[in-house]
């Protein structure tokens, strides 16, 4: 199975920024693990801080119809243009996991609504790294 894995702005400064909130580890540390989790599935890996390259992957993905695990970072809430990406994507009927590291829930106000989780297969919160594991177990075991 080919899965895409999106991360938002900021997630490349992942154990420098905030890492009381975030963690230590690095961006490329979550690629290594979610590769080796994931023996005879291609992932791919993409960051960007840029709302146009997120949603051009995306349409990229509904095209080829390549599942996708999506940390939006601050564009979770209030970017419409990648969550009409999002809902293309899905109504197709492919799947698009919404992963957090931090629970959103849990912090300040503004990051409480998503206007992604609405056109989501599922998403996934809170859990560090582990909520791009579950997400990748969730994609691969069907």
């Amino acid at each position: 199975m080919k899965i895409q894995v999106i991360n938002g702005p900021n997630l490349n400064f992942l154990g420098k920024r905030e890492p009381e909130i975030y963690g230590t580890a690095s961006l490329a540390e979550l690629e290594a693990e979610l590769s080796a989790a994931a023996p005879g599935h291609e992932l791919q890996f993409f960051q960007s801080n840029s709302e146009a390259d997120l949603i051009e992957l995306i349409q990229q993905c509904f095209e080829t119809k390549t599942a996708v695990i999506l940390n939006p970072g601050a564009f979770t809430h209030y970017s419409y243009a990648l969550r009409d990406a999002c809902a293309t994507l899905t109504s197709a009927g492919v799947k698009l996991i919404e992963v957090h590291l931090s629970n959103p829930h849990a912090r300040e106000e503004f990051r409480r609504n998503s206007v992604i989780s609405p056109v989501a297969t599922a998403v996934i919160a809170g859990l560090g790294f582990d909520s791009y594991r579950l997400a990748l177990i969730a994609l691969t075991r069907d």
